[in-house]
């Protein structure tokens, strides 16, 4: 699959494409949210950034996807977080063209990648069920890089 150039700005302000950010020899995960859902800030974060710290073999992305005209401030990302500080490298994309060009279906909305940009697992939610089918889907990948 070939990733579009879609520009994705980090917090301080560097550019980067998501094929840049793909890692070799790991799982990579994309999580594609936005500081307005609730969902996302409460418990797809919280776990993205668990499972970046249980899993050596995951490389994740996190991209705050804008459905607004004027697009959120540095201080607006990190407003959700206790100490206005993100333990995790968060990127903005200012269109939602990689949240349309994957087909997500809402926020959050997670994207499982191989290494060669393939993608293994897509899908929404951050309940309970959506959470146990990541972990389930992350264990059952992971085994195919060892």
């Amino acid at each position: 699959m070939t990733l579009p150039s879609v520009p994705l700005t980090d917090l301080n302000d560097e550019s980067f494409t998501l094929s840049s950010l793909i890692q070799k020899n790991k799982l990579n995960l994309i999580l594609f949210y936005n500081t307005n859902c609730l969902g996302c800030t409460g418990r797809a974060i919280p776990l993205a950034y668990k499972l970046h710290q249980k899993h050596s073999n995951i490389a994740l992305t996190v991209i705050h996807s804008n459905f607004m005209k004027k697009p959120f401030t540095k201080d607006e990302i990190l407003s959700v977080f206790t100490d206005q500080k993100s333990p995790i490298p968060i990127y903005s994309e200012l269109n939602h063209e990689l949240y349309d060009f994957f087909e997500c279906e809402g926020t959050p909305h997670w994207i499982l990648m191989n290494d060669q940009q393939e993608i293994l697992y897509s899908f929404f939610g951050s309940q309970d069920g959506a959470q146990i089918k990541l972990q389930y889907a992350i264990e059952e990948y992971a085994s195919q890089l060892s």
